[in-house]
C-alpha cells in the first residue's frame, strides 16, 4: 500500500474521530429537550438516506427477519442517543464524553454472550482498572451534576449492548442500509415514546411537532450531516486502509477531543474539579491500554474491521474487531 494512501486514511480517521467529538459540543449549544434533539437528529440523518437508490436496493434484498433485528438494534441506538444528550443536558459535555469511556467496560461482559467469542480476562480486568477513575469523576462534579454522571453510564451500558449486536449481524448487509433501518426504527421508537416521556422522564421531554428555530435547525443540520453523514462516508473510505489497532487507537481520542473542545469553546473547566480530570486520566489510560496489550498478543487485524460508528452510530467509543 503506497504510503501517501496510509497517511491520508489516518488523517481522515482523525478527522472523523474530531468530527464525532464535536457532538456533545453541539448537543450542549442546541437548546431542544434531550427527546426532540435526538429526533429531529435521527430524521433529518434518515430523510438524508432515503435519497440514495444504494439504500433502498440494500433494503429490498434483505430478508424480514434481519430488517427486524437491526430494527430492534436502531431502538438500543435511539436510547443510546437519548441517555447520552441527556446526560450532556443533566451536568456538561465533558461529563457526558467520559462516561462514554465506559462503554469498554460494559462490552467485555456484553460482547462475549451476544457475538459469541470466548471471553478475555484481560477485558474485565482493564475494565475493573478504570473503577477507581469513575469514582474520582463522580467526586470531582457538582451535586447537581452526578444524576447525569448515572445517565451517561446508562449510556455506556447502551453503547456496548447495541455495537455487540451490531458486530454479530455486521456482516449480512450493506452499512448504509443498516444505518438506514437502524435510525428509521429508532425515530419510530422515540415518537412513539414521546407521549410517555413527560412521565417517565421529565428532563428529556420535549414537542416534536414544533419546529426548531433558526439556530438550533442549523445546528442539528452541522450534527446530522456534518458530524453524522460525513464522517460516516469520510471513514468507510478510510478503513480501507487502517488496520484494527489504528483505527481504536484513534477513536479512543473522541473523549479526549470533546473534553478539550467543552473546555475550550463552553468553559466547562469552570464546572469541574481537578478529581474529575484525574478521573478522566485513569479511565482513558485504561482504555489506550487495552489495544497496546491486545497487539502485543496478537497480529493487527485487517483492514476491513468495521466500527460501530460506521453501523449508525457516532458517539461509540470502542473499536467492533
Amino acid at each position: 500500500m503506497p504510503t501517501s494512501d496510509r497517511t491520508r486514511a489516518q488523517l481522515q480517521i482523525h478527522f472523523c474521530v474530531l468530527l464525532w467529538g464535536f457532538t456533545a459540543i453541539l448537543g450542549k449549544l442546541i437548546s431542544l429537550p434531550a427527546l426532540p434533539l435526538v429526533w429531529w437528529r435521527m430524521l433529518l440523518v434518515v430523510v438524508a438516506l432515503a435519497l440514495i437508490p444504494r439504500v433502498w436496493r440494500g433494503l429490498r434484498a434483505l430478508p424480514p427477519r434481519l430488517v427486524l433485528a437491526y430494527a430492534g438494534i436502531g431502538v438500543l441506538v435511539a436510547l443510546h442517543w437519548l441517555t447520552f444528550y441527556g446526560a450532556i443536558k443533566l451536568a456538561n459535555a465533558s461529563v457526558a464524553a467520559t462516561c462514554i469511556a465506559l462503554a469498554p467496560v460494559f462490552t467485555a461482559v456484553i460482547e462475549p454472550w451476544v457475538a459469541r467469542r470466548p471471553f478475555r480476562p484481560r477485558e474485565l480486568a482493564l475494565g475493573v482498572a478504570v473503577l477507581p477513575g469513575v469514582a474520582l469523576v463522580v467526586g470531582g462534579v457538582p451535586d447537581g451534576m452526578r444524576l447525569g454522571v448515572a445517565v451517561g453510564a446508562l449510556s455506556a451500558l447502551l453503547v456496548a449492548a447495541f455495537g455487540s449486536f451490531n458486530k454479530r449481524l455486521v456482516e449480512h448487509a450493506d452499512p448504509l442500509t443498516v444505518t438506514g433501518i437502524e435510525l428509521g426504527a429508532g425515530t419510530l421508537a422515540l415518537t412513539l415514546l414521546a407521549p410517555l416521556m413527560p412521565l417517565l422522564l421529565p428532563a428529556f421531554a420535549g414537542d416534536l411537532l414544533v419546529l426548531p428555530g433558526l439556530r438550533d435547525g442549523a445546528l442539528l443540520l452541522v450534527l446530522s450531516l456534518g458530524c453524522t453523514l460525513l464522517p460516516f462516508a469520510l471513514s468507510l473510505v478510510a478503513l480501507r486502509h487502517l488496520s484494527a489497532y489504528t483505527v481504536q487507537l484513534a477513536t479512543n481520542l473522541e473523549p479526549v477531543y470533546a473534553i478539550v473542545l467543552a473546555a475550550l469553546l463552553l468553559g466547562e473547566q469552570r464546572e469541574l474539579t481537578p478529581l474529575f480530570y484525574l478521573g478522566v486520566a485513569i479511565i482513558l489510560g485504561a482504555v489506550f491500554l487495552d489495544p497496546l496489550l491486545s497487539r502485543r498478543g496478537r497480529k493487527p487485524a485487517p483492514a476491513e474491521v468495521q466500527h460501530p460508528e460506521v453501523l449508525g452510530i457516532s458517539e461509540a467509543k470502542q473499536l467492533v474487531e
